[in-house]
Parts: structure tokens; sequence; C-alpha cells
């Protein structure tokens, strides 16, 4: 999921187009896309959205974000969102593994009214100082986290760290990407709000994908293209990796534990790197065999 296009829950003039978008993930919002007045009015519209098949049809990663657990908004999304098809749940500001570990208990009680049968992932940001430091152990406490995704706007704002400050977002995005390494689920971008500010998108996200994050967020169709060409492996890494992949398998047949492909030393932790590229060039259609 290189590029994940928000669209608010009350837009749904919007939805066909996000639907046919070339972004590879959509995420529709409840939270705070939606003025307060008019939160149970888009709870209805998303799930008749999700409930005409549309949605699931596209081929898309759909994803709902829901209101933080602490608002009476909750239980009503979830039970209204958790629908066939769907497949994250965007959670906003969870505060323990507790708290993650109960907006589970209420994804799995509504999955099972609407009758869901492939479970749905969760996927958590990080946009509070506690959620920073606890990263690791929101992203440890239930094997239905599926990621962590960064929130800069509401981290930095409240502190009054700029938001463009080049060391804060990379200590941030280091310490997220970390965080998610240890548990084994992915990380994922923060929104970027400046929309006339592609170059500063692409550096934003070109500084995320070199961290090792899977993509960026998009709050407009016009961030997508260039959130797709960041997070796409260059074709020198394709061809690199299939390099190193090949040259795993005679390696593995000799014997050796390392071993020179291109003027570079191989052994696991390049392997482990060098499948994962060649697996994603797969996976978006960039390789034949």
């Amino acid at each position: 999921m290189r590029s994940k296009l928000f669209v608010p829950g009350t837009r749904p003039e919007l939805f066909a187009k996000a639907l046919g978008s070339a972004a590879d993930g959509i995420c529709i919002d409840l939270e705070d896309a939606v003025s307060e007045p008019r939160k149970d009015e888009a709870r209805d519209i998303v799930r008749q959205l999700l409930q005409g098949g549309e949605a699931a049809a596209s081929g898309k990663t759909l994803i709902v974000r829901v209101n933080a657990m602490d608002t009476p908004h909750f239980e009503r999304d979830m039970a209204a969102v958790a629908q066939p098809g769907v497949h994250l749940i965007n959670l906003p500001k969870p505060a323990s593994a507790a708290h993650v570990c109960a907006a589970i208990d209420a994804l799995e009680r509504a999955e099972l009214a609407n009758g869901v049968r492939s479970p749905i992932g969760m996927l958590l940001n990080i946009e509070t100082p506690s959620a920073l430091r606890l990263a690791s152990e929101l992203a440890l406490a239930h094997p239905r986290v599926k990621g962590l995704q960064l929130g800069l706007g509401d981290l930095f704002e409240p502190l009054g760290i700029a938001r463009r400050e080049p060391a804060a977002i990379q200590q941030a995005m280091f310490a997220v990407r970390i965080a998610a390494g240890e548990a084994g689920v992915y990380a994922y971008d923060s929104a970027f709000a400046d929309i006339a500010d592609a170059a500063g998108y692409r550096a934003e996200a070109m500084l995320a994908r070199h961290l090792g994050f899977l993509g960026k967020t998009c709050i407009h169709p016009s961030q997508v293209a260039v959130a797709n060409e960041v997070f796409r492996p260059t074709d020198e890494e394709i061809a690199h990796a299939r390099k190193v992949v090949e040259a795993t398998r005679e390696a593995d047949a000799r014997g050796l534990g390392a071993y020179v492909v291109d003027g570079r030393m191989i052994d696991v932790p390049f392997v482990i790197r060098a499948r994962a590229i060649v697996e994603s060039a797969r996976s978006l259609g960039l390789l034949n065999d």
C-alpha cells in the first residue's frame, strides 16, 4: 500500500472517484474530517457504501478511520463499519496495550453481528507523546495489529514543534519504524497538509521510504502519483535484488554463508531485504516471472 487516499465520510460524491483512482488504499474518515454535528450522518453514509459492495469490488485496501475510544462515537462507528470487505480499522490515539485490546474486542463483536468472516486488521495511529513512547507495546498488543501510522500534525503541533522540522520528523519516523520492526508489522507515514507543495511531499515521502516505511498518506488526489512513484522499488533495486536472490540459491547449494554480488558483501540481512524487494515488485506487476 504505497498510497492511502483519505476521503471524508460526509462526501459520498467523492467515493467513486477515490475508488477509481490510482491509490492503493482508500481511508474513509469518520474522525477529523467530520464535524461533530455530522457524525451520525457520516456513519450512515459509510455503512451504506460498505454494504453496497462497490468498495469491496474495487480491489483496493479498504480502511475506515473511526473516532477515538474516549468519544461517544466509537462503539457506534465500529458497529456500522466492521463490514465484509473492510481490511483495516484505523484507530486514533491508542493509549495503552489494554486500550488496543479493548478496541479489538469491540471490533470482534461488530464482526460477529455483521457476518464478517475474514478478520479485519487494526492500523494504530502514533500521534501522541505517550503513543510514541509506547509504540512497540501498542504494536505487540494483539495479532490483529497490522501496522503503525505516524501522525505528525497531532504529535507536533500541541508541543510547539514545527511540523516541517527535519530533525524532529526523522526522529519520530525512526522511533515508529523501529517499534513496528520489533512487532513485525509495517510502519506507515503521516499526512502532509501543504497540498500545493509537491516537492515538500516528495521529500518527506523519500525520507520515509529510506527509513523503511511502507507508504504515505494522501489527503489530495494530486499526492497519489508521488507516493506511488516514491514507494515503488526502482529498476536498479529490483535488478540487484534478483541477483542477490539467485546468488543466494547458489551459495546455499555450496554451503556459503557470505558472498559477493555487484561488489557488495551479502549475508542474511541483505537477503531478507532482497526478497522483500522482489516480492514487492512482483505484487506491483513489475516482474514477468
